[in-house]
């Protein structure tokens, strides 16, 4: 890189000292030497910028390997057919929302734009895994993966199993196929009741075992993808429906832990609380700091961010940071020099073109549509990731 520099240095130097020497010759000669002069330079220091950042991208994950695995909440992922048995009707050609198709593809085609650019900060083929939220059904996502696969070169295949939510809605998994491959997929039904006794018709949480993939041995993980009660009614009245889903999720952890004490977990989705909220930090106990978490303990790895006032989503002005990746101290503890899979960093994916850049909303996720008007956007939250890194 140093040399690279050098070179764009001593190139500049030759096309000043040539215009100082035009100068003395003809002043028409200057005008362009000075403009040629001042066009390469650009040109140039463009060029070592370009480079410097390549190399520093580069010596992050110099002598390891890279995996990038997300979550999103996909916003509403309805297509235009009536599902029966689910309250879609908002989201039909002629429901409130005007669902066309035109709408749906632009949708799709949106939606499969961001993910196909999760985690290519790091690795140019981008997210191993995709944990997604609010889907209509399995359709919608292998709409989206052969979009991404075929528009972006991605490898996806879909994984959704139906729950009980009133809305229709599901959590669903992407995978690339050379980058993880599945093994078991279990859902499990929260079964959790509001203050006045009704009942809590929700998403399921949905478990999918498998490996990454690298030049070395596979590693098994276990990835639970999570969307949990809403505050539908007030954050205090509806928090019981989080807490209770908080222990359904440690208690699918407990279960893995009992046939695999060393299991690595990684715990995502729109809990629809933030890391210091309750369910998360109490019933789950999650942590703040990596020397708080037990053996067997988890670690928080988006509440640092939202202490320095970086969010998923924005309400009245506000951020949150709902969409959380959670994983466990095995993942986090264990020694690079043994070649398994660790955890390296998180990250939000708050790239601009997933952002408002004008307007009283400026700054926030762009989203599909926002008070019945459609903005073509892609969604009300933005997606969240960890890195895993493993010595080559």
């Amino acid at each position: 890189m140093q040399k690279k520099i050098c070179i764009c240095a001593i190139f500049i130097v030759i096309l000043w000292r040539n215009s100082k020497i035009c100068v003395q010759t003809n002043k028409i000669i200057k005008y362009s030497m000075k403009h040629t002069m001042l066009w390469v330079a650009a040109l140039m220091l463009s060029i070592c910028s370009t480079a410097y950042a390549q190399e520093s991208q580069q010596q992050a994950s110099e002598g390891q390997y890279v995996r990038c695995i997300a979550f999103y909440n996909l916003e509403n992922l309805f297509d235009t057919i009536h599902d029966e048995g689910k309250n879609d009707y908002e989201y039909l050609p002629d429901g409130g929302n005007k669902w066309t198709s035109l709408k749906y593809e632009n949708k799709v085609k949106n939606m499969a734009y961001a993910v196909s650019q999760l985690g290519t900060d790091y690795d140019p083929r981008g997210a191993a895994c995709v944990g997604v939220a609010e889907v209509e059904n399995i359709g919608c996502l292998y709409d989206l993966c052969a979009e991404a696969n075929s528009k972006y070169g991605r490898r996806f295949k879909p994984i959704l199993l139906e729950g009980p939510d009133r809305r229709g809605v599901d959590v669903g998994f992407l995978y690339d196929t050379v980058m993880f491959k599945p093994s078991k997929v279990n859902g499990f039904e929260l079964k959790a009741h509001y203050a006045d006794g009704g009942e809590i018709k929700t998403r399921l949480q949905l478990c999918v075992s498998g490996y990454l993939m690298g030049d070395g041995k596979p590693e098994k993980v276990h990835i639970i993808v999570n969307h949990w009660p809403s505050r539908y009614g007030g954050e205090l009245s509806s928090r019981p429906g989080r807490d209770t889903a908080a222990m359904l999720c440690k208690s699918i952890c407990d279960s893995i832990y009992m046939k695999e004490p060393r299991a690595k977990i990684i715990i995502m989705g729109d809990l629809n609380d933030d890391p210091y909220n309750h369910s998360c930090a109490d019933v789950l106990k999650a942590r703040k700091h990596r020397e708080d978490v037990e053996e067997q303990g988890f670690f928080n790895t988006m509440w640092q961010m939202l202490d320095r006032g970086i969010g998923s989503l924005a309400y009245n002005g506000s951020w949150n940071l709902f969409d959380q990746i959670i994983i466990n101290e095995p993942l986090m503890n264990e020694k690079l020099e043994n070649g398994k899979w660790i955890y390296w960093k998180a990250q939000i994916f708050n790239k601009p073109f997933l952002t408002v850049q004008e307007g009283k909303d400026k700054g926030t996720p762009l989203r599909t549509t926002k008070a019945g008007v459609w903005q073509n956007g892609y969604g009300d939250h933005y997606p969240t990731m960890i890195y895993l890194i493993r010595k080559k």
